[in-house]
């Protein structure tokens, strides 16, 4: 089910969060996301965030900002099992265009973007981790 984020969810969801972006971003130190995490946890409240739950428990999470997806995160123990698109989509039904960024070094985020219909339409440099990413676009036909 899918739902939006409240109050009760923010423990939880950052929890995921930090998770995540370890396990996808072992090129960017651990103690960077150690550093987010509260700044991250305090601004979920004010964030379009929706949660992905099964059985009670939530999974995943994805947080957009008008057609920005800020990001698609799923526990560890529940990726490749389709959840992300699941959300991708619910996105998709919303929006008629959606952008995000990925960093190079993470592959498999963007080969599953590209796989869902986004394109690479620029290239930058994350200031504050000095990584390349990318910039991908999707648009509704």
């Amino acid at each position: 089910m899918i739902r939006k984020l409240q109050n009760r969810d923010i423990d939880r969801v950052a929890q995921i969060w930090f998770e995540a972006n370890k396990e996808a971003h072992n090129f960017i130190p651990e103690i960077y996301w150690e550093g987010k995490y509260e700044e991250v946890k305090s601004m979920l409240p004010q964030a379009e965030v929706h949660v992905y739950e099964v059985q009670g428990k939530i999974e995943a999470f994805v947080g957009v900002v008008d057609a920005y997806i800020a990001g698609i995160f799923v526990s560890n123990l529940s990726q490749s099992r389709g959840i992300g698109k699941v959300l991708l989509d619910y996105l998709k039904n919303d929006k008629s265009i959606l952008i995000l960024s990925v960093y190079k070094k993470n592959e498999r985020a963007k080969k599953f973007y590209e796989r869902e219909g986004f394109k690479v339409v620029s290239e930058k440099i994350d200031e504050d981790t000095s990584e390349k990413e990318f910039v991908m676009k999707w648009k509704k036909l």
